[in-house]
């Protein structure tokens, strides 16, 4: 019998390289539509190449026949891994994949803050012809929380534009140029904070209000890593106040961000729609990389990046 292998990420099409791959491997390829729900196109399949859905638990007890979920992405919090382990289901992620993108992302969200430039464009688009002062990058302190691949990558953008580095890792890093401090240090410290962290319990609500009490009224938040690291709230109440400048945010607690959300509307909040991975070459690096450790494992190979 044919092996079937579903592909849930939305930006994969049938005839593209993925597609391409799996058939040059002698398997056939499902795309899930649009629309779909996974209960209804998972249970004669035996590998998945998966995007964001959230693969419950209730989603993988349903997949009688499959052996591997291969997460295009650094992160995997969208997979029940005790549900996936209990069913004998290998589970792979593709991380550093998009690593240059993310990182080229955070620059930008970056500049726009100290630039001002979302506010400036409001402002010429509406009539006006402002010239706020922002600020040079060239001097300030960079921020680090979680020295990964992106946050080195960041880092090298960032000492690159002469901007001083300082960096918070649970398990420090040595990385050229970068000094190593505590979580409270980089807090006090940061014109502009990065996140790079993994979702966990030990990391949700990580930036709450203790957290960005620490912080200089001056200082600007990026989060590229997952929303809930950050207690929106909390966050919400801090650029009110005025003792945060602002906030950049490619992810958020729930996305698309809610109508009735309280950071929705404050002309000192970016946010973009978690594109952060969305280039052309990271969703091709990560979607073949996701692909080839399906094969693997439906190939009786062990693959790169198990996670169980």
């Amino acid at each position: 019998m044919t092996k079937r292998v579903l592909v849930t990420t939305a930006y994969l099409a049938p005839g593209g390289e993925v597609d391409r791959l799996l058939g040059a491997a002698g398997f056939e390829t499902v795309f899930k539509q649009p629309g779909q729900e996974l209960l209804d196109v998972v249970e004669d399949v035996d590998g998945i190449v998966a995007g964001t859905d959230a693969f419950t638990a209730k989603v993988i007890d349903a997949a009688s026949r499959l052996r591997v979920i291969g997460r295009c992405g650094a992160g995997y919090d969208n997979i029940d891994i005790e549900a996936a382990s209990r069913n004998g289901v290998a589970v792979t992620f593709t991380p550093g994949a998009n690593r240059r993108s993310v990182a080229e992302h955070v620059l930008a969200l970056m500049l726009n803050c100290a630039r001002l430039i979302p506010q400036n464009i409001a402002s010429v688009q509406a009539g006006g012809w402002e010239q706020r002062s922002g600020r040079e990058l060239e001097g300030a302190t960079l921020g680090i929380v979680g020295l990964g691949s992106i946050g080195k990558t960041v880092a090298r953008m960032a000492l690159a534009l002469g901007m001083r580095v300082l960096a918070y890792d649970r398990e420090p890093v040595a990385e050229p140029g970068v000094s190593s401090v505590s979580f409270e240090e980089v807090l006090r410290a940061a014109d502009f904070l990065t996140l790079h962290i993994f979702l966990s319990e030990s990391t949700r609500h990580l930036i709450d209000a203790e957290a960005l009490r620490l912080m200089k009224p001056s200082a600007y938040l990026i989060n590229t890593a997952r929303g809930e690291v950050v207690d929106e709230d909390a966050l919400a109440d801090a650029i009110l106040s005025g003792s945060l400048a602002g906030a950049a945010l490619d992810v958020l607690r729930e996305e698309p961000l809610p109508a009735d959300s309280r950071l929705r509307g404050l002309d000192n909040v970016i946010v973009t729609a978690h594109i952060g991975a969305a280039t052309v070459e990271a969703r091709s690096r990560s979607s073949l990389m996701a692909t080839r450790q399906v094969i693997d494992v439906l190939q009786g190979r062990t693959p790169e990046n198990l996670v169980t």
